[in-house]
C-alpha cells in the first residue's frame, strides 16, 4: 500500500456513511486491501468523538507553547490539533487558525529530538519513551498527507524528517520493562508502513519472537490496568492490522474478557493485583473504548458492545483522542453489534496472580493474595507490594482498603502467601513469618579479625554471616477467613502468636460520612472501640463492626519502608479496629 493511500478516502467516506475498501475488514480487524468491506456508520460514536475532541482543541491552542511539556504532551497536542483540522465534521476542520501553533508543536519535535534519533522523556535517549511519542507523529504524518492540503506540506517535512531519523533508533534501541516491547513494535510498525525499512520489520519479529507475556487468566505480566489499556492492548492491535499478525488479536481478547470481571458499576478497573503504578491508584475504563469497540465488531460480541457504548454513555476521560484512530481505521465507527448482558452476578477467581472478585449487582469485592512480597522480599517498581486484602463497594460507598498491621518485629503489614477458596461463598487468606534470634557462629565460620559477610536476615543486612548462624525463631501465623454472608461479609482473623498488638485498617473512599466512630485526636483518624460504625454515600451504605477496644495501635509499615521514611498510609477516610493476639475476631461488613 502506498504511504499516500494509508488513509486514502477514510474522511470522505466516513462523511458518507460508508467504510472504506483497502482497510481493516469490520470482521476481521486486519488489513484486507481491495476487499471492500461496507457497513453502516455509528452516527452517534462519531458525533461523540467529534465533540470530544472540539473540546480539546481550545485546551491546546492556551497551552502549546508551554515549555515544561514533555515530547510525549507535545506530540499529542499536535495530534490533538490535526484530528479537528483533517475531519471534515469539525468546526475546525481546515482552520487554518490551527496551522501556526501545529508549526510550533512540530518544530519543537524536532529541535528536541537528538541526533541519534531518540528523545529524552525523564529517561535519557530512551527508544520505549520516544515510542510513544513516535506513535502520535506517524498518526499525525499519515492524516496530513491523506488529507492533502497544500498548506500542511511544511508540516509533513518536519514530521518525516523526525520519522526517517527516529526508525533506526528504535529498530536498535533496547527497553526497559515488559509493555516497551509492544510499544517499539508498534511504532516501528507504524513507521515501517509509511517508510518501509526491513531492518524495521526484522526487530518487530525479534520482539514478537520473545512470547507475549500473558498469563493463562488473560492479564499480562505487569498485571496492570495503566500498561494493558494504553500500552499492550492497543500496540498489539496496531501491529496484528500493519504486519498481518491476527493472532495477536487473541491476546488482546483474552485481555478484555479478564477485564469485564474487574470492572466496577462506576467504571473503574481494580488494580489491587497490579505490579506496577497503579496498584494503589484508580484507574477509568474510558481507556479501553476502542479496544472493546474493536472487538465487539471483530467477534460480533454483544457483551464488549455494551462495555464499550458504557464508556460513551459516561463520556469522561480524554476521550478525544480516540478520533485520531477512527479517522485512521473507518471501520471502528461501524455499528456495533446488539448489546447484550456483561456481567453482574458471578464469582471470578484469577488462579495466575491468586485474585477473586464477587459481584452481585452493585455491590462488589475483591480478595487478593498474590503479593511478590514472599518470593521477593524487596520494595521496587515492577514489583506488587500492596497489603490492600479485600476491598469493597456498594453503589457509591466504597471501602478502598482493609489492611492488617500486627506489631511484630517490624516485619510490617500481613500479605497473605495465596488465596485459598474454602467454599462456595468463602475464601481463606494465611500466611507465616519467622523471626530469628542468631546465636553464635560455629567455629570453622569465625573470624579473628570480625569481618564477616554483610548478609540479609529477612529484615536488615549487618556484617554477621547470618546464613551460617544457628537460629531460634519466633513464628507469628495469621489467616483471614473471608466468607459471603446475604449482605456483605464476614472477615474471622486469626493470630496466634501471643502478646502481639496488631492494628486493622478499614480506608473508606473521601466524599461520604462517618458514624458511631471517635476522632483519633491530631491524628484526622477514627477507632471504632465498640458497637457498630457506618459509612454512609447518599443512599447506600457499609456498616462496620463490632468494636474491639480502645487499645491505641499504629499501623508498622515494616522496616524495609521506616528505614527511609516511606510510608504505606492510604488517602481516605481511615478507621482502626485493634487489639492483642493470640486471637480470633470476626470484622462484620454489611452493606444496604
Amino acid at each position: 500500500m502506498q504511504r499516500r493511500t494509508f488513509l486514502a478516502g477514510s474522511l470522505t467516506g466516513l462523511s458518507a456513511g460508508v467504510l472504506i475498501p483497502g482497510h481493516a475488514s469490520a470482521t476481521t480487524g486486519t488489513p484486507t486491501p481491495g476487499n471492500p468491506s461496507v457497513a453502516a456508520v455509528d452516527e452517534e460514536f462519531l458525533a461523540f468523538l467529534t465533540k470530544a475532541n472540539e473540546a480539546q482543541i481550545p485546551l491546546v491552542l492556551s497551552s502549546y507553547q508551554n515549555a515544561g511539556d514533555s515530547v510525549r504532551t507535545i506530540a499529542r497536542k499536535g495530534r490533538r490539533l490535526i484530528s479537528g483540522y483533517v475531519w471534515g465534521r469539525s468546526r475546525y476542520h481546515h482552520d487554518n487558525a490551527l496551522l501556526g501553533p501545529l508549526r510550533t508543536l512540530c518544530d519543537r519535535l524536532a529541535a528536541l529530538q537528538h541526533e541519534d534519533g531518540l528523545y529524552d522523556v525523564g529517561n535519557l535517549h530512551s527508544p520505549p519513551d520516544s515510542a510513544f511519542a513516535i506513535q502520535d507523529l506517524c498518526m499525525m504524518w499519515a492524516l496530513l498527507d491523506a488529507d492533502g492540503q497544500a498548506a500542511t506540506e511544511p508540516h509533513r517535512a518536519i514530521l518525516e524528517q523526525i520519522l526517517r531519523k527516529a526508525g533506526p533508533a528504535l529498530a536498535t534501541g533496547g527497553v526497559h520493562t515488559p509493555n516497551h516491547r509492544w510499544e517499539v513494535s508498534a511504532a516501528l510498525a507504524r513507521t515501517h508502513h509509511l517508510f518501509p525499512d526491513r531492518r524495521y520489520a526484522a526487530r518487530i519479529d525479534d520482539w514478537l519472537d520473545e512470547g507475549i507475556d500473558a498469563t493463562p487468566d488473560g492479564i499480562y505480566s505487569e498485571r496492570s490496568a495503566t500498561y494493558a489499556s494504553e500500552v499492550t492492548n492497543p500496540c498489539l492491535l496496531t501491529i496484528a492490522w500493519l504486519r498481518d499478525r491476527p493472532e495477536l488479536v487473541g491476546f488482546v481478547r483474552r485481555n478484555l474478557e479478564a477485564t469485564r470481571y474487574l470492572l466496577e458499576p462506576n467504571g473503574e478497573v481494580d488494580t489491587t493485583a497490579s505490579r506496577r503504578q497503579d496498584q494503589t491508584r484508580i484507574r477509568d475504563v474510558w481507556w479501553y473504548l476502542t479496544q472493546f469497540r474493536e472487538l465487539a465488531l471483530h467477534d460480533s460480541d454483544g457483551r464488549f458492545a455494551t462495555v464499550a457504548k458504557d464508556i460513551e454513555r459516561r463520556g469522561t476521560g480524554e476521550v478525544g483522542d480516540f478520533l485520531a484512530e477512527v479517522l485512521e481505521r473507518p471501520e471502528l465507527a461501524a455499528q456495533l453489534p446488539t448489546a447484550k448482558p456483561v456481567p453482574a452476578d458471578f464469582v471470578q477467581t484469577y488462579e495466575a496472580h491468586q485474585l477473586a472478585r464477587i459481584r452481585r449487582g452493585d455491590r462488589t469485592a475483591t480478595l487478593f493474595g498474590g503479593t511478590d512480597f514472599h518470593d521477593i522480599p524487596v520494595i521496587a517498581s515492577g514489583l506488587s507490594t500492596n497489603p490492600t486484602f479485600f476491598k469493597l463497594r456498594q453503589g457509591a460507598a466504597i471501602l478502598d482498603s482493609v489492611r492488617l498491621s500486627p506489631q511484630f518485629f517490624s516485619t510490617g503489614h500481613f500479605r497473605s502467601d495465596g488465596l485459598r477458596r474454602t467454599g462456595s461463598r468463602s475464601f481463606r487468606l494465611s500466611d507465616e513469618v519467622k523471626v530469628p534470634y542468631h546465636l553464635p557462629l560455629p567455629k570453622r565460620y569465625r573470624r579473628k579479625d570480625g569481618a564477616y559477610a554483610l548478609t540479609l536476615d529477612g529484615r536488615f543486612y549487618a556484617s554477621m554471616d547470618f546464613p551460617h548462624r544457628p537460629k531460634q525463631y519466633r513464628t507469628l501465623r495469621t489467616s483471614v477467613t473471608v466468607t459471603e454472608v446475604g449482605n456483605g461479609f464476614d472477615l474471622t482473623f486469626e493470630l496466634e502468636q501471643s502478646e502481639v498488638p496488631f492494628a486493622i485498617e478499614l480506608c473508606f473512599r473521601p466524599g461520604g460520612s462517618l458514624s458511631g466512630v471517635v476522632p483519633l485526636e491530631g491524628t484526622g483518624n477514627y477507632q471504632l472501640a465498640e458497637g457498630t460504625g457506618a459509612y454512609t454515600v447518599g443512599s447506600d451504605r457499609i456498616e462496620f463492626g463490632p468494636g474491639n477496644g480502645t487499645t491505641r495501635v499504629t499501623m508498622d509499615p515494616g522496616e524495609r519502608y521506616t528505614q527511609l521514611n516511606g510510608s504505606l498510609v492510604p488517602d481516605g477516610l481511615r478507621v482502626y479496629l485493634t487489639g492483642r493476639a493470640p486471637t480470633r475476631y470476626t470484622l462484620q461488613l454489611r452493606t444496604s
